[in-house]
C-alpha cells in the first residue's frame, strides 16, 4: 500500500486528505482567556450582520500597510473609534494573545504597543467574537449556606427603590459563577455555529467557484489559536497546525499550499463534536444537569455544576468558598497560573504567586492580596472587598464598596453597575515579590493605578436582557482613597514559609501625598511612643490609658476593614 501510495504522489500533486475525526487521545478547546479577559463593551465593536462589514474592514486594514499589522492611528481610523479606546483593544488583545512570538507581547510601555499594533488577522478575530454572550450565571443551589455569609440585609437594600431595572436584576439575585465545565460547552457551542464565518475572514479568495473559491494557507490558519488549541490535562498544547494533516508536515522553508476552506471548516466541525462528545461522557446529567447550548439561544435554564477547589494544567485553579477564615497559597500550592477566587467571604485570601490570568468573582467583605499577574486580572459582582494586587491589567465590573490597592501597569478599566469604589496606589509587600513581578512582566516603575477609564454601565456580552435607554449609560467611576487614611497591608514573613526573596519593600513608589501622609502617620508615632516612654503615671492611670488605646485601635480595625487580617493571625 505505501508503494502505490507512492507512485500516486509522482503521477499528481497531492490532494488535501479528507478531514478525520481526532483520536480521543487528544481533543479541540477553546481557549478560555479571549472569552474572559477579551470582551470590551463598545457599541461600534460590536457587528450585528455577521462577515458582512468585517469583510470591508479586512480589505480596508490590509491595504494600509503591507506587513499585515495595524497601528493605533490606523485603527481608530478605520473604525472611527477615539485613540484611547483604540488602544484599549490593542492593549487587550495583547494580554490574550496566543502568539508568543508576535512582537506586540515583547513591548513594555504605550507608546512601544501603539507603534507595533496588532495583526490585521487576529484583530479580525477579536472583533468577530465581540458578539459572544457569555454563560448566564445560575443561583447557588444551596440556599442555607449562602444565608449564612449572605445576610438577609445590607447597606444596599435601603436603596433598592432608586434603582433602576437594570439594577434591580442584578440586586435581587446572588449569582455563582458557571462550571469549568458548563461554560467550555458553552464557548464550543458558540464556535459550532460561527467557525465557518472566522474562517471566512482568514482566507484568501482564487478563481474557483463555489467551497472551492476560499482557501487557507497555514500562517492563516495558525491564527485560529487565537481561539482553540489542541490537548488534554497533564499534555503540553500542541500548535495548531501539527494537529491536522493539512499542514503537519509542512517545511518552513517550503510550506504547504493552501487549502480548501471548506475542507478546514469540515475537520473543525468534526473536532468540536468529538470534544463535545468527550464532555459529554465525562459529565454525567445528574452532576451537571441540562446540557448547553450557543448563547443566541436562550440559556436561562443551564445547570450549572459544584465548583471544588481543583486545578488542571489546562485549567485556573480554584479558592473558593472560603467564609470567615483564611487562606494562604504559594506558587508551589497552585498548577498552571491561572487562579480564580470565588465566593469567598468574610475572609483574608493570599495568593503571593506569579501568575498570567486572575479572577476574583462574587466575593464579600474580604481582603484579597494576589502576587503578580502578568496578564489581566478581572474583579466581577463584589461587595465591600478589599483588594490589593500588582498586575499588567485590570478590569472592574459590577462591584460596590469595593477598595482596590493597584500596581498597574495600563489604565484600569470600569465598566458595569458599580458603586461606591475606591482606588488607591499598591500598599504591601512580601519577600518575593520583586521576582514574581519580574518573572511575569510587571514594571514597578509604571503605576497608573489613578487612570481609571470607565467604559459603559450595560456590557452587552452578559445574557440579561436590558432596558431600553441604557445601553448609552456609562458607568460609575472610582473615587481616590484620602491619603489620610491610606494605611500599609503587612504581610507576615512566616506566611511564606521556607520561601524568601530580596523585597524588603513596596516596590511601586507612593505618590507625594501619599508618601508624606505615610511619613507624617510615622512621625506622630514616634511623638507618641516617646511621650508614654517619658509619662510618669501611676499604675491605675496606666491601666486607663492603655484601655484607652486599645478601643481605639479595635474601632480602627472593624472601621478599615483590617479586622479580617486578624483572621489569619487567629486561624494559624
Amino acid at each position: 500500500m505505501e508503494d502505490s501510495s507512492s507512485a500516486a504522489a509522482d503521477d499528481k500533486p497531492l490532494e488535501p486528505q479528507p478531514p478525520t475525526t481526532p483520536t480521543s487521545a487528544y481533543h479541540l478547546h477553546p481557549r478560555r482567556e479571549p472569552f474572559e479577559h477579551g470582551l470590551l463593551p463598545i457599541p461600534k465593536l460590536t457587528f450585528t450582520d455577521g462577515v458582512q462589514t468585517l469583510s470591508q474592514l479586512k480589505s480596508a486594514l490590509l491595504s494600509s500597510n503591507s506587513d499585515h499589522r495595524v497601528n493605533l492611528e490606523t485603527l481608530a481610523r478605520v473604525l472611527q473609534i477615539p485613540i484611547e479606546q483604540a488602544r484599549l483593544i490593542i492593549e487587550t488583545i495583547s494580554s490574550v494573545l496566543h502568539d508568543q512570538s508576535d512582537p506586540l507581547l515583547k513591548a513594555g510601555v504605550s507608546r512601544e504597543i501603539d507603534a507595533i499594533g496588532v495583526n490585521v488577522f487576529d484583530l479580525l478575530i477579536f472583533l468577530y467574537i465581540q458578539s459572544y454572550k457569555r454563560l448566564l450565571p445560575k443561583g447557588h443551589r444551596d440556599s442555607a449556606s449562602v444565608a449564612d455569609v449572605w445576610p438577609s440585609t445590607s447597606a444596599f437594600d435601603g436603596f433598592l427603590s432608586a434603582l433602576s431595572p437594570l439594577q434591580l436584576v442584578r440586586s435581587n439575585s446572588r449569582r455563582f459563577i458557571p462550571s469549568q465545565a458548563d461554560e467550555e460547552v458553552h464557548q464550543l457551542s458558540y464556535l459550532q455555529k460561527h467557525i465557518g464565518n472566522i474562517l471566512s475572514l482568514l482566507a484568501d479568495s482564487t478563481e474557483g467557484e463555489g467551497d472551492d473559491s476560499l482557501v487557507l494557507s497555514m500562517d492563516k490558519f495558525e491564527h485560529l489559536g487565537f481561539l482553540v488549541y489542541f490537548g488534554e490535562k497533564g499534555i503540553a498544547k500542541i500548535p495548531l497546525s501539527q494537529s491536522t494533516q493539512f499542514f503537519a508536515n509542512s517545511d518552513p522553508d517550503m510550506p504547504a499550499a493552501p487549502v480548501p476552506a471548506s475542507q478546514v471548516l469540515d475537520w473543525l466541525l468534526q473536532s468540536i463534536s468529538s470534544t463535545q462528545e468527550h464532555i459529554a461522557d465525562r459529565i454525567t446529567p445528574k452532576e451537571n444537569g441540562p446540557s448547553s447550548s450557543d448563547q443566541d439561544v436562550q440559556m436561562a435554564d443551564v445547570g450549572t455544576t459544584s465548583l471544588k477547589p481543583s486545578s488542571s494544567p489546562r485549567g485556573p485553579s480554584f479558592i473558593e468558598g472560603v467564609s470567615k477564615s483564611s487562606c494562604v497559597k504559594q506558587a508551589s500550592d497552585l498548577k498552571g497560573t491561572s487562579v480564580k477566587v470565588v465566593n469567598c467571604h468574610e475572609s483574608v485570601i493570599y495568593i503571593l504567586a506569579p501568575l498570567k490570568y486572575a479572577t476574583v468573582y462574587g466575593c464579600s467583605d474580604a481582603t484579597i492580596v494576589i502576587g503578580a499577574v502578568g496578564k489581566a486580572i478581572r474583579v466581577e459582582h463584589c461587595e465591600r472587598v478589599h483588594l490589593i494586587t500588582a498586575a499588567r491589567r485590570i478590569c472592574i465590573a459590577n462591584c460596590r464598596e469595593c477598595v482596590f490597592f493597584l500596581g498597574v501597569n495600563q489604565q484600569p478599566l470600569i465598566l458595569g453597575d458599580n458603586h461606591k469604589l475606591q482606588v488607591a496606589p499598591y500598599n504591601t509587600f512580601y519577600s518575593q515579590l520583586g521576582e514574581h513581578m519580574n518573572q511575569v512582566g510587571v514594571d514597578p516603575n509604571i503605576n497608573r493605578w489613578d487612570e481609571s477609564l470607565v467604559l459603559g454601565a450595560v456590557d452587552p456580552h452578559d445574557s440579561l436582557s436590558h432596558p431600553a435607554g441604557v445601553s448609552d449609560a456609562q458607568a460609575e467611576s472610582a473615587t481616590h482613597v484620602d491619603p489620610d487614611q491610606f494605611t500599609d497591608l503587612v504581610i507576615p514573613n512566616w506566611l511564606e514559609g521556607e520561601q524568601s526573596g530580596s523585597t524588603k519593600d513596596n516596590p511601586f513608589p507612593l505618590p507625594d501625598t501619599y508618601l508624606a501622609s505615610k511619613q507624617k502617620k510615622a512621625k506622630s508615632l514616634e511623638e507618641v511612643k516617646q511621650i508614654l516612654k517619658e509619662s510618669q503615671l501611676e499604675e491605675n492611670r496606666k491601666r486607663e490609658l492603655s484601655s484607652a488605646l486599645h478601643s481605639c485601635f479595635k474601632d480602627w480595625l472593624y472601621a478599615s476593614g483590617n479586622i479580617r487580617q486578624l483572621y489569619c493571625l487567629h486561624g494559624e
